[in-house]
């Protein structure tokens, strides 16, 4: 009897302990929450160039530079009365007796309009007429380095500077109020020439500045010229790179001397002449035919 009792004892004693050491069913650990995938942003074309020119010290020096360099010139372009830096076809007049000029583009010469160009890369879309002319009309646009030292030093000699632009003549008024505003010498609304404006005895073709320089060239002999682009400075035939270098071929001599040239890889006349300049085509197929214009030296 006190064995069977005892077994009894024993086969308890024994479930007990097995149910201590039988596994507890737990609610799973729930899973690390996923990372928030990195937003990339969309591809443009214009956005290293566009941090360079805003963020760069190496823009700031070499604007001043170049300023700084054509001042010093200034005083033997004033002196000499045969200097003249406008280019022949648009010289009809003997300027040796004229009062001196100097012209200057506006945009990425003497005005710094990039922050437009960040607004047209964080929304995504590419140049737009209505956003170009109310960033105008906000006058916002800051002066380069070394442009307004240098075109008031010019003024106080009795030079007057012509600002020669493709913003159109309709933003006129803004655009004067923003040079003055930046400290430009700018006496007479006049010497604003921009998009549209009408020169008596020369047909305008499409932007290009050809008569609005002759129509300066009229009144004044033209010490310097300040741009960021070829077509600043002269006519361009053919919008090809090899175009764009037969144009400027003839006055290399005057580089750094009459003609004094800007650094813009943001935009410009440049871009398109690597397609055709047809911008009807797909953005993907522009960006490949600029691809296929570099050189890898193979």
């Amino acid at each position: 009897m006190r064995s069977n009792i005892a077994l009894s004892l024993l086969a308890a004693a024994c479930l007990a302990g097995c149910a201590s050491v039988a596994p507890v069913a737990t609610t799973p650990a729930p899973a690390p929450a996923a990372t928030e995938a990195v937003q990339t942003p969309p591809a443009d074309d214009s956005l290293n160039a566009t941090v360079w020119f805003q963020t760069s010290v190496e823009r700031d020096l070499v604007f001043r530079e170049i300023y700084r360099a054509a001042g010093e010139h200034l005083q033997a372009a004033l002196a000499d009365k045969r200097w003249d830096a406008l280019p022949k076809e648009d010289r009809g007049n003997d300027p040796r007796a004229l009062p001196p000029a100097i012209i200057v583009d506006v945009d990425e010469t003497v005005l710094d309009n990039s922050p437009s160009q960040v607004r047209q890369i964080r929304s995504g879309r590419g140049f737009d007429e209505a956003a170009w002319g109310a960033w105008v009309e906000e006058r916002k646009a800051k002066a380069l380095p070394g442009a307004v030292e240098f075109l008031n030093a010019a003024a106080r000699r009795g030079v007057t500077v012509f600002y020669i632009s493709n913003r159109d003549a309709s933003l006129a008024a803004a655009t004067v109020d923003n040079l003055r505003k930046a400290g430009f010498p700018i006496a007479d609304d006049t010497q604003f020439l921009g998009l549209g404006t009408m020169v008596e005895g020369c047909e305008q073709h499409g932007s290009e500045k050809s008569c609005r320089r002759q129509l300066v060239g009229r009144t004044h002999r033209v010490l310097m010229q300040f741009g960021d682009q070829v077509g600043d400075f002269v006519r361009i035939v053919a919008n090809t790179p090899d175009g764009r270098r037969a144009a400027a071929a003839p006055y290399l001599d005057w580089i750094g001397q009459r003609w004094w040239v800007l650094p813009n890889p943001v935009y410009g006349s440049w871009e398109p002449a690597l397609f055709d300049n047809a911008w009807n085509q797909p953005e993907g197929e522009r960006r490949a035919r600029k691809e296929a214009a570099l050189d890898d030296a193979r």
